[in-house]
């Protein structure tokens, strides 16, 4: 490819930019508004204005995106994460353009994004699920026989969505009465489709999951595990690899399981398959992300290779970088910290203008940043500002340097989560590598009773 669009904004837009112009691509960006001063804006060979700050009159406008694709005559498009990343219809117009999408193909999407389908299809693989129901649940009566059937307390989710949007925990079956609407009302919203579904919650689990790609020729690797435990709202802010307390023949288990996933459909180019791992080590297919995840850096640190590179490389018809499994190596310690400009104490974004942005010494340590002093976080988007990625022999000195660095970032003009981050890589939780992903609400909680005490 000589020429690609990037569908996507912020970090994801920068960080594709990055490889492409090592790799001597131009690139070409689209963006809103709000965005017009934005960093990927300027970093771009050319840059395209699509509509409003709102979604769904600027980076959602797939037909836009393609016709500014079209007129600029740019080979690929890659979609970053987020936004039209896993959306099966933006893949086919792209590809009815003459353009290469840059990810896996359409039907893998469909299959995929599905979560009762995706279920389904790694069942008939041989993969473990998470105990549960195997079709859309239509209405609460049949929620209610369901739950008691899975047992308490289930995950009411989406079946077209993830994230923290898509899903909710129930303790009972009032909880579940209250929320059953609720949540097929939000999936109607943001996903389009208001079919739901319940899954086991499992009690003290970590959710662990594999980076694999998969090439045209029928070859699939894993590129080890990231453990993705430390959230909040259901939404990952730590990530590490490897994954502490986790026993070998465990993690082995997991990337036979991954690997299955994806030749089970016929994977192409990057993705995750993401798993929940119980208290004995057993583990259940979560979710297949069909795309490049936010914590890719993480996995790169340890093996050392640029994963759009990559997604390039695939998409341009080549086998894997790599095709042997045994010459992949992990090494080191890698932890990454999402720095979202939120409330550290309430999660709740905090937009606003970053009036000073001070890294301090950066040797050694990577930042993934969509932001420059100056910038405005606006309300229209993830408050994502940046990504801290640090890389050690041990987990001991990745997170030593983890705290020694942002101890001394100065981010002035609005709140971030970085003072959540500092407190939290002292507890004993996260210092033994022992934790669930309950583990940051149990902590603030406890925090909060010493702070009242």
């Amino acid at each position: 490819m000589d020429k690609i669009l990037i569908a996507n904004r912020g970090e994801i837009a920068l960080r594709i930019i990055k490889t492409c112009k090592r790799l001597g691509i131009a690139t070409v960006a689209v963006y809103s508004e709000a965005d017009a001063d934005m960093p990927f804006v300027k970093e771009a060979d050319e840059a395209f204005l699509l509509g409003p700050a709102q979604v769904q009159q600027s980076y959602l406008k797939a037909d836009d995106i393609i016709e500014i694709a079209v007129r600029a005559g740019v080979d690929g498009i890659h979609p970053g994460y987020g936004l039209l990343s896993e959306n099966a219809e933006f893949v086919r117009k792209v590809q009815a353009a003459g353009i290469q999408f840059i990810g896996p193909d359409a039907d893998t999407i469909d299959k995929m994004g599905d979560k009762i389908g995706s279920r389904v299809t790694m069942k008939a693989a041989g993969v473990p699920v998470v105990p549960g129901t195997d079709e859309g649940i239509t209405s609460l009566e049949d929620a209610v026989r369901a739950a008691v059937e899975i047992g308490y307390p289930i995950m009411l989710k989406a079946s077209a969505g993830g994230g923290g949007i898509g899903m909710i925990r129930c303790e009972d079956e009032q909880a579940l009465s209250h929320q059953f609407q609720s949540v097929k009302n939000r999936a109607k919203a943001y996903f389009g489709d208001d079919v739901v579904f319940l899954e086991k919650f499992i009690t003290n689990a970590r959710h662990i999951e594999v980076q694999i790609f998969g090439d045209n020729f029928g070859n699939v690797v894993h590129l080890f595990e990231r453990n993705c435990s430390v959230q909040r709202r259901n939404q990952k802010v730590i990530e590490e690899s490897p994954s502490p307390h986790l026993p070998e023949e465990a993690r082995h288990r997991l990337y036979k399981a991954a690997v299955d996933a994806a030749k089970a459909v016929s994977y192409k180019n990057a993705g995750t398959v993401e798993f929940i791992v119980d208290e004995n080590n057993e583990h259940y297919f979560l979710e297949m992300n069909t795309r490049l995840q936010v914590e890719h850096p993480v996995t790169e640190e340890v093996t050392g290779f640029d994963l759009v590179e990559w997604q390039l490389e695939i998409a341009n018809g080549n086998k894997l970088p790599v095709i042997d499994q045994t010459s992949i190596k992990s090494t080191g310690h890698a932890i990454e910290f999402r720095i979202y400009a939120e409330d550290p104490v309430k999660f709740l974004p905090s937009p606003g203008t970053i009036n000073k942005l001070d890294w301090g010494d950066t040797t050694g340590i990577r930042i993934d940043s969509g932001y420059v002093e100056g910038g405005k976080v606006t309300p229209f988007y993830d408050p994502l500002i940046s990504k801290v990625i640090v890389h050690a022999t041990t987990r001991e000195e990745a997170i030593q340097k983890s705290a020694a660095f942002l101890s001394k970032v100065e981010i002035e003009g609005l709140k971030t989560n970085i003072p959540l981050f500092n407190n939290f890589l002292k507890s004993e939780e996260f210092l033994t590598g022992d934790y669930s992903t309950a583990v940051l609400n149990t902590w603030s909680a406890k925090q909060k009773e010493e702070t009242i005490k």
